[in-house]
This record gives C-alpha cells, sequence and structure tokens, in this order.
C-alpha cells in the first residue's frame, strides 16, 4: 500500500527501499515564513539579553531590555544634540533599508538640558526625519555595509577589507587643534616645538555643530562604544559616531572590545568622537587654515574630525586625550610596544619610524602585551589599545609572519593595491600611498598576552637608527642619561638630496612621540625616571643603524646582532658584563656580548678613518645640544637639581 504523503496523496518514492524495510525520504514541514522577507528574517537569530538584574543572581528579565534599549538611544541622542537647538535628534537603531520594511520604529527624541528651552530653530529638515544607528556592529555587518555602500571597499584573497581613505592618507598634524581655555591653559605644552597648535571654543562649537548637522543629515550612522587602557580601574569609555563603516571596524579593532555584558552597561562615555570627515570644514572659521581640521576640547571631552578620512586620527587623537587624562592620576602614558618573558620580565621598547620597535618588540619567545600605546600605573604596564595598526609596505611572509598571517577575515587593510581577478594584494605597491597599513585585533598576534597587563618593566629599551655611524650598538644608561635621551627622542633618516647624494638627517621627537604628547615632555621624563628609580628598571640606549662608517660608506648593524643584543638584556647577562665609558656621550659599552662580534661594539674601532669619525661624532653631539635646548628653561624636581643632572648627562666635547 503506497504510503500517504504531508498533501494526502500517494507519495512518490524516487529512492530504493533500503534492506531493513526502512524507507528514507527528505520531506520535511514547510517553511514557517509566509513571504521571501519573512524568510530571510528566520536566518538572523536575535542576541537574549545577558546582564543578570541587580540583586538577583542568575535572573534576567525581558522586560530591562526595552527599558536598556531606551536608555541607550537616548545617550546616543544626546551625543548627537546640536548645541543650537539644544536637542539632540530623533534616533533609531537598525539599517534604514531595513527600517522601510517596518511601519512603526522605535524613536527616541532627546532634551540636551533638563530645563525645557525654546530652541533657536524649531523645525528643519533634519529635525523631520529619523537617523538611524547602526551600534556596534560585528565585523561581518560591517563588511556588508561597506561593500554595498562605499566605494573602494573590497574583499582580499586573505579575508581582510580593502578600504580606501580618501585624499588623505596619513595624519594632518598642521591642521590638529587643541582649545585653549581655563583648563588647559597651564596645564598643556603650548609655543615653540610643540604639537598643540590653540583654538577657542567658539571656533571648536562652530565645526561640532557643523560636525553634527553633517551627521544628523545623513540616513545612518554608526556608534561604537568602546574602550581604552587594559587596566580596569583606569580603562576610559570611549564612543565613537562616524559616518563609514571602515572607521567603525577601524574602531573596533583598535579599541578595546567591550564584552556583552559591559556594553549593556556602558552608559555615559568619558570622550566622544564626531568623525565627520567626509565633510570639510568651513576655512573662513578662526584658525583655520586648510578644509581640514582634526579639533581636540579636553574640557567638553570631545574631539571632531572634519575635512580627512584617514582613520589613524581617531587612534592618534585619543592617544592624546590619554597622554592628559593619565597623568592627571600619575599614570605614565608612553608611546613605546612592550612584551613580557615567561618569567615575567617586562620590557618597553621606545623608537621612532625605522628604528625597529615592531620588530624587535615581537618575540616568538615572548608574550606580546602591546605594540604602540601604553600605561605605566603603580600596578604595572597596560595596552591602551585592543588592537595593532601595522605597516604594510613592502609586507612579506618571511621578514614579518606575524603581520602577515593576522591579515584575514576582520582585518582594515588601508589604501593598497591589488590584483583585480584574484584579490591578491601586492604590498609593494604605492600607486596610492606608501603609507599603507592593516588594523587588526591584538589577538590576532598568536602570542599575545589577554589581557594585555603586565608587571613592572624590568628594562627600558631606547632605539635609534643612527646614520650617522657613531653611536655604539648597545650602551647602559644611568638614570639621567635615560632622561636625556627620553626627552631628545632621536633618530637619523635617510634623505635624498637634488644632485642624488643621500646624506644623514638627523630626527628628533621629544618622548619618541611628540606629535601626540599634550604636557611639556620634561614632565613625562620626570614620570618615567620616578618609576624606574622606584622598581629597580635599567635603561639602555640601542643602536640599529649603521657600524663602520656613516650612511654611504659604512653598514647596517646585522638584525641578528641587535636580537642577540636584545636577548642579552632579557636575560640579565647584560648587567654583568664589563664596561668601558666613550667619550662625548658618555656612554657605558659592554667589552663583550655573546653572539656579537667584540670589535663593533666600539663604534671607533670600526671607522677606517678616525679623523672622519671624530668629526662626525662631535657634528652629532652637537645636534643634540641644539635640540636640547628647547627643554632647559623647564624645571625638573626640588631647586632644578634633576635639571643640571639630566644636562649633564648629554654629550660633552
Amino acid at each position: 500500500m503506497a504510503a500517504n504523503g504531508a498533501s494526502g496523496l500517494p507519495e512518490i518514492q524516487t529512492h530504493e527501499k533500503k534492506a531493513d524495510g526502512i524507507f528514507h525520504h527528505d520531506i520535511t514541514a514547510p517553511v514557517n515564513a509566509q513571504t521571501i522577507d519573512e524568510l530571510h528574517s528566520l536566518q538572523k537569530k536575535k542576541s537574549a539579553p545577558t546582564t543578570p538584574l541587580d540583586g538577583i543572581q542568575g535572573s534576567f528579565t525581558a522586560v530591562s531590555d526595552e527599558a536598556r534599549s531606551k536608555q541607550q538611544l537616548q545617550s546616543i541622542s544626546a551625543s548627537l544634540a546640536s548645541l543650537t537647538r539644544e536637542t539632540g535628534p530623533k534616533v533609531v537603531k537598525g539599517d534604514p533599508a531595513a527600517a522601510r520594511q517596518s511601519e512603526n520604529p522605535r524613536v527616541v527624541g532627546h532634551h540636551h538640558h533638563q530645563r525645557h528651552v525654546s530652541p533657536t530653530i524649531n523645525v528643519t529638515d533634519s529635525s523631520l526625519k529619523f537617523t538611524h544607528i547602526l551600534y556596534n556592529l560585528s565585523p561581518a555587518e560591517l563588511y556588508e555595509q561597506a561593500i554595498k555602500y562605499e566605494k573602494g571597499s573590497f574583499i582580499t584573497s586573505s579575508g581582510a577589507l580593502a578600504t580606501l581613505s580618501g585624499a588623505k592618507t596619513g595624519r594632518s598634524p598642521k591642521d590638529k587643534r587643541v582649545v585653549r581655555d581655563e583648563t588647559t591653559e597651564h596645564d598643556l605644552w603650548w609655543g615653540k616645538g610643540s604639537p598643540n597648535i590653540e583654538m577657542d571654543e567658539h571656533a571648536f562649537m562652530v565645526n561640532r555643530e557643523r560636525a553634527v548637522d553633517y551627521l544628523n543629515s545623513l540616513d545612518k550612522v554608526f556608534v561604537n562604544d568602546q574602550f581604552l587602557n587594559w587596566d580596569p580601574e583606569n580603562r576610559i569609555k570611549v564612543r565613537i559616531v562616524s559616518a563609514r563603516a571602515y572607521h567603525s571596524l577601524f574602531m573596533h579593532n583598535m579599541c578595546i572590545r567591550p564584552t556583552p555584558e559591559e556594553l549593556e552597561n556602558f552608559g555615559t562615555p568619558d570622550f566622544t568622537i564626531y568623525n565627520a570627515g567626509q565633510f570639510p570644514c568651513n576655512r573662513y572659521t578662526h584658525y583655520m587654515t586648510s578644509s581640514t581640521s582634526v579639533d581636540l576640547n579636553l574640557s567638553r571631552r570631545e574631539m571632531v574630525i572634519l575635512g580627512t578620512q584617514y582613520a589613524g586620527e581617531m587612534k592618534k587623537g585619543l592617544f592624546g586625550v590619554m597622554h592628559y587624562l593619565m597623568p592627571k592620576r600619575q599614570i605614565l602614558s608612553l608611546h613605546s610596544g612592550s612584551n613580557m618573558g615567561k618569567d615575567g620580565d617586562v620590557a618597553l621598547f621606545f623608537g621612532l619610524s625605522g628604528t625597529g620597535k615592531t620588530t624587535l618588540s615581537t618575540d616568538h619567545n615572548r608574550y606580546l602585551i602591546g605594540d604602540d600605546e601604553h600605561c605605566w600605573s603603580d600596578k604595572g604596564v597596560s595596552n591602551i589599545e585592543g588592537g595593532c595598526y601595522a605597516k604594510c609596505i613592502d609586507l612579506s611572509r618571511e621578514k614579518e609572519p606575524d603581520i602577515w598571517n593576522a591579515i584575514k577575515f576582520g582585518t582594515v587593510l588601508e589604501n593598497v593595491v591589488f590584483e583585480e581577478h584574484t584579490r591578491e594584494v601586492d604590498y609593494s605597491d604605492k600607486s596610492v600611498t606608501e603609507n599603507t597599513r592593516a588594523a587588526y585585533p591584538i589577538e590576532y598576534i598568536p602570542n599575545a598576552k589577554i589581557p594585555c597587563v603586565g608587571p613592572h618593566p624590568k628594562n627600558v629599551i631606547l632605539l635609534a637608527c643612527d646614520a650617522f655611524g657613531v653611536l655604539p650598538p648597545v650602551s647602559k644608561l644611568n638614570l639621567a642619561q635615560t632622561m636625556y635621551h627620553f626627552i631628545s627622542g632621536y633618530t637619523a633618516l635617510v634623505a635624498g638630496t637634488e644632485e642624488g647624494i643621500k646624506e644623514p638627517q638627523a630626527t628628533f621627537s621629544a618622548c619618541f612621540g611628540a606629535a601626540f604628547i599634550m604636557l611639556h615632555p620634561t614632565k613625562y621624563a620626570a614620570m618615567l625616571a620616578e618609576k624606574m628609580q622606584k622598581h629597580g628598571a635599567t635603561g639602555w640606549l640601542v643602536n640599529t643603524g649603521w657600524s663602520g662608517g656613516r650612511y654611504g660608506s659604512g653598514s647596517r648593524i646585522k638584525l641578528a646582532y641587535t636580537r642577540k643584543i636584545i636577548d642579552a638584556i632579557h636575560s640579565g647577562s647584560l648587567l654583568n658584563a664589563d664596561y668601558k665609558k666613550t667619550e662625548v656621550f658618555g656612554l657605558e659599552i659592554p667589552t663583550e656580548v655573546e653572539g656579537v662580534p667584540s670589535e663593533i661594539l666600539q663604534p671607533a674601532n670600526t671607522w677606517p678613518d678616525k679623523n672622519a669619525y671624530n668629526e662626525t661624532l662631535v657634528k652629532l653631539a652637537g645636534l643634540f645640544k641644539n635640540n636640547f635646548q628647547g627643554f632647559v628653561s623647564h624645571k625638573i624636581g626640588m631647586d632644578d637639581k634633576l635639571t643640571d643632572e639630566i644636562l649633564a648627562a648629554g654629550p660633552i666635547f
């Protein structure tokens, strides 16, 4: 007898009957959907609230979900409030394309002040529309948004998202402004040599209003609520409001990602970025010198970006904020890499571009705490960020396997060139820019230490790529020398001249990151000295540059030798070596390092022309002295004693 199917008609058998007498078929119940859209909606599983109610262990409530969502939307509306109209926009969660299918979206309008104030402008076009909020989207969701709506976004063969940052492919330091007011007048470093170019409160508010109005005019904006600083007691809550999926994914990777529980209780942010980089500032606004402006208001704890889509402005803007906030808590903020040995010994690596900071701090025998930004508190070292921002130019699997392998799904690739059909990236191609970058979560590095914290550092390593060829491969520094070289922040670049002759060019960047510091360099140096002294850290100056002559006549110190030197510092064996003192700079040089030819440890021995060596040594010493003149007027310590010690630690000739 034929079996009846679901319709009651005889079932048509398309498979042979099995030997066991049991008939197998693929008939299933019909899908529970009436339309294609309804079917698509079944693909996406709703996230349930995961935070227990206060006082009720393990108990969850569906009622609080709506209240929590309303509070969240009110907070975002307040962030986007126009201060002229004193109201926030009507905000609703979700992609506007999907929301158009919904008849009754949930809307929240938020008044910026508790008391009622008649707005200056009662009705505007933007107040009649919804602002759709794409809140803390996942990388997969952000990929979809970027590929669908942002020209120049592609998935590469490794799974990373390739993006374009527009006309600006690097930071615009000359367009950075900081509000000078009662709060910052006496705290910040102003004047000659300072990276802080002033603006007043009024000019900031003009730019803020411009940015907020632009963001509110869009169909949708991306909002990220995230953290800075892996030290839970000193972390900062940041909110990033942006117009591009690229910017949202970049900050998702670079900041610390909150857990669902932390996000549900995020509350009001400590600092907010308004990234309206696709829209220019008004060049007629006071203090503006171009259509680009990156503005910090430390009193309001806000940052406004206009006229540049380069994502690095957000990263370094927040670093500047940490350089201001952390020292107020007696926590030292540092532009450095950091790693930790299996015995818990932590090292800090300082160095400008080209010195090998990233390469030397990435060590397969040690845990990576972070590659760029750190805090040193009374508890130890903590990474400020949740990701890495690596240079990609000439990247290869052989040279940088960890970075190469980190470029996968979730990673943002900025301004790279790829093969049109295969989407394979050509990292040697500089067609868009030489400053190609990859931004990825730190857990993409196999030996990353999660959470990114460690005990107090044992070694503070200052890296210099000396193209003059007169600094030793390694020297041990006393405390005053460490401060002197930390404040100097020296390296030498090789620059081409019109005649094609290449000459070394000295570069000094205070605290190895002058573009980002907010206070005077001596304040950071004094904090570094105090912490090194208290916790018994040793300072080292390591030259990764030239030996046996300047650039063009000598040769670059082999990376294998530098790694042996770093290994000897980590192991502690270099502390027990015999030392000789050099002339002019007064540096202590070890007579022997395992695995390194002894003759290269003393630079004078490697130069065939001793007169040329002495002339070059005195020339570099003069450059150091001239650079340091800008810092001598600032007192450090009681009765200027420490300042005198630091000056005495410089070159004498």
